[in-house]
């Protein structure tokens, strides 16, 4: 600590802060779950300020589409681990804070071993499976979780999962967000953002952890702080005050298919393009096409395919959502999304 202080002293010199707060961020074990938009500027931020280990994870390459919001990554890093090329540069930014990387993909298999080693579990994803996973294992360990979300130019903040003095735990996702169909909404490839909102969105997740760690009575737990950019206007809608949703297992993970993979055994699956007909008819590597907001209607069709089911869109994001009801419908049949989408396939 002596030998931070002068790289701390500006916060240290805060009111109500001191030494004592500044030792339990170095103490502090934070997990970041996506570095991506949310991700970079959440993990800069904590970082500076001095919390002692910090974990990052995220299965992903960086792209060109990334760059705009992706404030860590630069051209030359196109098709590398966002985690390793993450972990160098927050490194470069503080040599004294542990950057632990997890190079994966977050599954129901793998969630609770590697939430269990943090303090805080911050998520930055984009897409609703792996938010709604994350709140479950949050709730099922313990762990207190902060949400952040963003589309085209509106932002939104909480902190889940919060032990409370009276012993009871603060709202969770599904407490607000109980319908994982009508949560949904397209991710920043498909609907647009604007890429302040995820600077100041990840800053405010950031913030949120510090206050945390440091014991601050104001939290965002069992608030949900929502920010429109183009306007400037913010809101805080006040949540129950306690959690009245029971979770009592992880919803199982629909495992990815690369192209490759997918190359070497086509005729293994019956695949199905979610996207709309439009789409599919523009472009397609095969098979069936069902747009997702047909699927319930299909379903029976879909009850006697014998193969394996592979589903893949644009992103990945529809064919996920499509393999979800799909499991829901049939528990017992194998499903899979191919990874990414076509979005990277050379025509």
């Amino acid at each position: 600590m002596e030998d931070n202080f002068e790289r701390y002293q500006c916060q240290i010199a805060l009111p109500g802060f001191g030494i004592s707060s500044q030792q339990l961020l170095e103490n502090a074990r934070v997990l970041i779950i996506g570095m991506g938009g949310l991700g970079c500027p959440s993990a800069q931020y904590l970082v500076s300020s001095g919390i002692g280990t910090i974990g990052i994870a995220d299965d992903d390459t960086v792209s060109l589409s990334n760059l705009h919001r992706q404030i860590l990554y630069t051209p030359e890093d196109t098709g590398l681990s966002k985690v390793e090329v993450a972990a160098r540069r927050l490194q470069q930014q503080n040599p004294s804070v542990n950057i632990v990387t997890h190079n994966l993909r977050v599954t129901s298999e793998n969630v609770i071993n590697l939430i269990s080693e943090y303090d805080l579990i911050i998520e930055g994803t984009d897409n609703f499976e792996t938010k709604y996973l994350l709140n479950d294992a949050c709730v099922l360990t313990g762990k207190p979780l902060i949400y952040g979300a963003i589309y085209q130019h509106e932002g939104q903040v909480s902190i889940w999962n919060v032990l409370q003095n009276d012993g009871t735990y603060s709202p969770n996702y599904r407490d607000v967000f109980p319908d994982i169909e009508a949560s949904r909404i397209p991710n920043c490839r498909e609907g647009g953002v604007i890429p302040t909102l995820a600077g100041i969105v990840g800053c405010m997740q950031a913030n949120e952890a510090i206050k945390y760690i440091t014991g601050s009575e104001d939290l965002l737990a069992g608030k949900l702080w929502m920010f429109d950019v183009i306007n400037g206007k913010t809101q805080i809608i006040k949540l129950k005050k306690t959690t009245v949703t029971q979770i009592t297992d992880l919803v199982q993970t629909i495992p990815l298919i690369t192209f490759e993979q997918l190359q070497e055994r086509k005729n293994y699956f019956e695949i199905i393009d979610v996207r709309t007909e439009k789409e599919h008819q523009a472009y397609n590597i095969g098979g069936k096409n069902i747009p997702v907001e047909k699927l319930q209607d299909q379903l029976n069709n879909i009850s006697s395919v014998l193969q394996p089911i592979l589903l893949y869109c644009q992103s990945g994001k529809r064919s996920l959502e499509a393999a979800g009801k799909i499991k829901k419908a049939f528990p017992d049949k194998e499903v899979f999304s191919l990874k990414n989408g076509i979005s990277n396939i050379p025509l």
